[in-house]
């Protein structure tokens, strides 16, 4: 069963099946190369060579994301099992990475609620407040209000969602699922 992005789980997945094309990529490439140089014709060798090379763009492209996103995994099963609680009040995504000029956010979970959107981020490293400023602006880009809150530490970030009240409480114009939508557009 395929993980879809924004589902527990989607970051090992995808990182697998990233490794798994790259890898048929670099594996065609050698072939094309092994044949270049038992191809006794000019006109075949040089086939050949032009075929590894275009090889090696869409290798690249599957490549480079994955690189950058190898360190993050997915998040341990009792902080999904938790998160996973707060379902009935907000929608939650959770295994999202997403990228901005400087750096890279590992979204562990996102919770998207008509008061705003709520992220705890694994990385200890993050700027919260340039990642914030950077996320906001693509929102307001998107036509969204620019209210995401990125914590670190995973006692707020429960402590914020705990807070908030049912999302069925407030008027359904739309902007939750057209939120889910962008953060997930925005995630590797």
């Amino acid at each position: 069963m395929k993980i879809r992005k924004g589902q527990y789980g989607y970051r090992d997945q995808h990182k697998k099946s990233r490794a798994l094309l790259t890898g048929l990529f670099a594996a065609a490439i050698i072939a094309q190369l092994i044949a270049r140089q038992m191809a006794s014709e000019q006109a075949a060798k040089n086939i050949l060579t032009v075929m590894a090379i275009l090889t090696v763009l869409p290798m690249a492209n599957l490549a480079s994301p994955l690189l950058a996103s190898w360190k993050y995994r997915t998040a341990d099963r009792s902080f999904y099992e938790k998160a996973h609680a707060y379902e009935e009040k907000c929608t939650m995504l959770y295994d999202l990475i997403v990228t901005t000029k400087e750096q890279i956010l590992p979204l562990d979970a996102v919770a998207v609620h008509p008061n705003g959107v709520f992220a705890f981020c694994s990385s200890e490293k993050a700027d919260l407040a340039k990642a914030e400023k950077a996320v906001n602006a693509l929102f307001q880009a998107n036509k969204l209000d620019p209210n995401l809150k990125i914590v670190t530490s995973r006692s707020t970030f429960d402590k914020r969602i705990h807070s908030l009240k049912p999302a069925s409480e407030y008027e359904d114009d739309g902007t939750v699922e057209y939120g889910v939508r962008v953060i997930k557009g925005l995630s590797m």
